[in-house]
């Protein structure tokens, strides 16, 4: 998994990303998201969509963040959504809004690495967004992605080449490590795994994957 300075980068960042998402910050933040951070809203809007029917369903929201995804999940039906994440701020954030939404018994955050965590069941959507940025080793993640996803897993991979790619990566030099990929090298990582069929989705500075797990099932 990555080092100490992610963990430590994340857990300091956790308000300032929580107001990505609740807009907060004024006409300034605004300016910013759009210009910067579309792809954020993009692979958003993407993972809602493909996790459905997500009534009565299970998800495992990895690097879960302040809690996003899994209580718009947990909002819109999901049986159980368990978000884990390294970063004690972002957990700690997560769990605040999960009780202000009153979904407590639906909506859980616990903190983990994923490489450690273990679950006697698979679930039915496994979301991993802005987390393979800050992965060294992708392959064993993406293969602990699919072994804990019943239907789908939804990744996101940062796009590697030109300008705003360099752009990015000297931005988060000082915070901590970045890995970028291109699409021959998400086409090749995915190809090794039998049963998954995988599409590949350019979104503004990200790729989106969405892995299906049922062929390999069924």
């Amino acid at each position: 998994m990555s080092g100490d300075r992610t963990q430590d980068f994340f857990h300091q960042y956790a308000h300032d990303f929580d107001a990505i998402y609740s807009n907060r910050g004024g006409l300034f933040n605004s300016i910013v998201n759009g210009l910067f951070r579309r792809s954020m809203k993009l692979r958003y809007l993407e993972t809602l969509a493909g996790c459905q029917p997500i009534e009565g369903k299970t998800v495992l929201d990895v690097g879960c963040g302040p809690g996003h995804y899994a209580i718009t999940l947990a909002q819109r039906g999901a049986a159980h959504v368990l978000g884990i994440d390294f970063a004690e701020g972002m957990l700690r954030i997560a769990a605040a809004h999960a009780r202000a939404s009153s979904l407590g018994y639906r909506c859980q955050f616990q903190q983990a690495d994923f490489l450690q965590f273990r679950s006697t069941e698979p679930f039915d959507y496994v979301i991993l967004m802005g987390f393979m940025d800050y992965m060294p080793e992708p392959r064993p993640i993406i293969e602990k992605a699919l072994s804990l996803a019943r239907s789908k897993a939804f990744f996101s991979f940062p796009v590697g080449g030109g300008v705003l790619a360099w752009q990015r990566k000297l931005r988060y030099r000082s915070r901590c490590e970045l890995y970028m990929y291109t699409r021959d090298q998400l086409t090749e990582m995915f190809s090794r795994f039998d049963g998954i069929h995988a599409t590949i989705e350019p979104i503004a500075r990200d790729f989106f994957v969405t892995a299906s797990t049922t062929a390999r099932a069924a």
